[in-house]
């Protein structure tokens, strides 16, 4: 570059927008997005390693990711390409190849292409370039503010690493402000400029996560303002709402602003808040939103989440619709706005799924014959017997009798389950009752009658443990507000439940996780090796939970997840103190804790008359002291001591459940014979060896017994309690 392209260059970024003056330069001067670039996440590792495989920056406007693409310019010692996708065309995509592969030949460097505005590339110049991609002769990086999964080839996207940037908050607004403020080289921090307090405020309101909009508003602002007597430009509130001006609708009716608008008005509904869902309906509206694809939305949401709950709403919202037709716009919109305060102040249920569980079971499963007592007796009574053993419900006391409908091979299965909602809520108890009934008949019937039944029935029961860790794994992940770019820590997980649904969830993200034992670790990096996601899990054996195992300066984790992994913690606050130091400053712990001290006593299984009086209280207070034991890290807690101490260290307790759980258990002989084996006590404390210190002998004999008599080949409530609990750290008292 000679003298004069050089003096040219100066007076071109001069005279540059202070949008652009400002970008930040590095990593460290870049404001926003601390899901991707804080410190420990995979795309600030691979920035600052030169590591970079084909990314696509997505996102909406003035969120930085042509700045995040410039950073990269700034740090990578490849050969940065970057292209406009509006001004180009195959041949300057041609060009920029050549270039790749000439400095590839010739340097042996690699290159890395810049896409701006990606998605505007037509399929002809995308394919273009996917090869070239493919090789390794460029590393792509697209910045769009379309969904790429929509809007760009997905072949490309398949072989790019996705990440999404969001809208800025109003205070990573406000400090961009500033910066802009006290920067003497390129921003305007060589004038006295007095920004109010109200007016930063009302600039950053109304860019909405908007950095270009808010620096270019206050550009304006300070251009077209009279110095004051000292020299100062003082900014008011008056002056601020004249140079940002209304933010126009973002809206398109066939991009992502309409699907993720409808989106974002269906979830508010199902959430009951009625004031957001007028907001994402009136945006729609205002946007030109055909209102008759509003009430096909509402029609759909009458019965896919109000559903049983409140089977008047359907009506209401057909009603409404029709009313629309008849009346038209803009009176119309009081339909709109009945309907949709109707939808999201109606008690909600989705038990209308049931109904594809069934498809289900009729696609993949053995569906069986119709029970011959239903077959139609019209016609084949006399020959085939149809029809016949049919009991008429009318006929019986409350219009109810119990006999068979489902197939044989599906009897007992169940498809729908009433909520507590609305109107289902009063018929919840009548399916209940009349469903444990229907089985109790169908469980009277001979074996040789329903051969395979019971086969069905076993494996259902044996499951029950299955299931109930699935409704802790579910409630856990309810409570932990996962994001896909949430850096999320498990810990004592090498049982494995939550790290496969924290990968599923959390796409854009390495998801830690400590384990006790390195089997533990290659077991779980068996079963994760190729996740979905694409991204495997970072596993470390540590028998002291402690992440400092993972060697990753500044390390914070948004999530920190856990089941049962304070069972073997004598001071159960002190550990979960040593934690607090991991978890990043907007973030949390959830874990999952059995509480074995409220759970299922062995004694409330067998019959009040199964044992004398004198026995049977003292077998109680056995128990009582078997799980209330002070030297029993397991056991010697309860909700509310833990309470107690966590509040003593600083936690705050954002939420705090403790739910009961009764699960069916057929208790077989072999479960009695493990509680009883006298063998156990050499391995471990077991039931035998515990009540052995309180009760004799012969009367653990007696006890065996009762137990075999009574409960072996039964199914029984198994009854469990698990405190959940979600923990944030009281940071500013410390």
């Amino acid at each position: 570059m000679n003298l004069f392209e050089h003096t040219h260059q100066s007076q071109i970024r001069k005279e540059a927008p202070l949008a652009d003056r400002m970008r930040p330069r590095t990593i460290e001067e870049f404001v926003g997005q601390s899901h991707i670039l804080a410190p420990g996440r995979l795309l600030r590792r691979a920035i600052q390693a030169d590591q970079l495989s084909s990314l696509i920056f997505y996102g909406p406007p003035g969120t930085g990711k042509t700045t995040l693409a410039r950073i990269i310019a700034n740090t990578t010692k490849a050969e940065f390409i970057s292209i406009n996708a509006v001004l180009s065309g195959v041949g300057d995509i041609r060009n920029c190849i050549e270039t790749a592969r000439k400095v590839r030949t010739e340097h042996q460097r690699r290159s890395v292409l810049f896409v701006d505005e990606v998605h505007r590339f037509n399929k002809a110049q995308q394919d273009a370039m996917l090869p070239h991609v493919e090789n390794g002769t460029v590393i792509l990086i697209g910045a769009t503010t379309e969904n790429p999964y929509f809007e760009v080839n997905k072949s490309l996207v398949s072989r790019s690493r996705i990440f999404q940037l969001q809208s800025l908050t109003k205070s990573e607004v406000e400090k961009i402000l500033e910066n802009a403020l006290e920067d003497n080289e390129r921003g305007f921090g060589n004038k006295k400029v007095d920004l109010l307090a109200e007016a930063r405020s009302h600039l950053a309101n109304v860019a909405a996560g908007d950095a270009r909009a808010a620096l270019n508003a206050l550009e304006l602002a300070v251009l077209t303002s009279q110095a004051d007597s000292d020299g100062t430009f003082r900014i008011t509130l008056e002056i601020a709402e004249e140079s940002i001006q209304q933010k126009a609708v973002l809206y398109d009716k066939d991009g992502d602003a309409h699907f993720d608008t409808i989106s974002a008005f269906i979830k508010s509904m199902r959430g009951s808040d009625p004031d957001a869902a007028l907001f994402w309906m009136a945006k729609m509206v205002e946007a030109g939103e055909d209102p008759r694809f509003i009430f096909r939305r509402m029609l759909i949401f009458a019965s896919e989440d109000v559903g049983m709950a409140d089977p008047q709403a359907l009506g209401v919202v057909a009603s409404a619709a029709q009313a629309f037709d008849y009346v038209g716009m803009p009176e119309g919109r009081f339909h709109l706005a009945q309907a949709c305060l109707y939808l999201s102040t109606a008690p909600k249920s989705n038990s209308a799924f049931a109904f594809f569980d069934a498809i289900s079971s009729v696609r993949k499963e053995q569906s069986g014959e119709v029970p011959d007592s239903l077959k139609d007796a019209s016609r084949d009574s006399e020959g085939f017997g149809h029809g016949e053993g049919y009991l008429y419900p009318h006929a019986y006391r409350d219009h109810w009798v119990a006999q068979q409908y489902l197939p044989d091979v599906l009897q007992g299965r169940i498809f729908y389950q009433p909520s507590e909602q609305g109107y289902e809520a009063t018929v919840r108890e009548n399916v209940t009752k009349y469903r444990e009934a229907q089985l109790a008949s169908f469980h009277s019937l001979s074996a040789a009658e329903k051969s395979g039944f019971s086969d069905y029935w076993e494996a259902r029961t044996l499951d029950s443990s299955g299931e109930l860790l699935n409704e802790i794994r579910e409630k856990i992940t309810e409570i932990a507000q996962l994001s896909r770019n949430s850096l999320a820590l498990v810990l004592n997980a090498g049982d494995g439940l939550m790290i496969g649904e924290l990968l599923r969830q959390i796409s854009d993200e390495a998801v830690y996780a400590l384990v006790k034992t390195e089997s533990e670790k290659q077991l779980l990096y068996g079963m994760h090796a190729e996740s979905s996601s694409g991204i495997k899990p970072v596993v470390v054996a540590d028998k002291s939970g402690n992440p400092a195992s993972f060697e990753v300066d500044e390390l914070r984790f948004d999530r920190i997840v856990g089941r049962n992994v304070l069972h073997n913690q004598n001071d159960k606050a002190s550990f979960l103190k040593t934690l607090s130091k991991w978890i990043s400053a907007e973030g949390f712990m959830i874990l999952a804790e059995n509480v074995p001290s409220l759970g299922q006593r062995l004694s409330n299984l067998i019959s009040q008359d199964s044992l004398d009086s004198e026995f049977r209280e003292k077998l109680i207070l056995a128990e009582d002291e078997i799980y209330n034991n002070p030297q029993n890290p397991r056991c010697n807690w309860t909700p509310e001591t833990l309470q107690d101490q966590l509040e003593a260290e600083n936690w705050s307790i954002d939420c705090w459940h403790v739910k009961e759980y009764s699960t069916p258990i057929m208790i077989r002989k072999e479960h009695v014979e493990q509680w009883f084996n006298a063998q156990s006590e050499k391995q471990y404390s077991g039931y035998l060896y515990e009540l052995s210190s309180f009760i004799s002998q012969k009367e653990l004999q007696v006890l065996n017994e009762c137990f075999r008599k009574e409960i072996v080949g039964k199914v029984v409530e198994w009854r469990s309690v698990c405190l959940f609990m979600r923990l944030i750290k009281n940071f500013s008292n410390e």
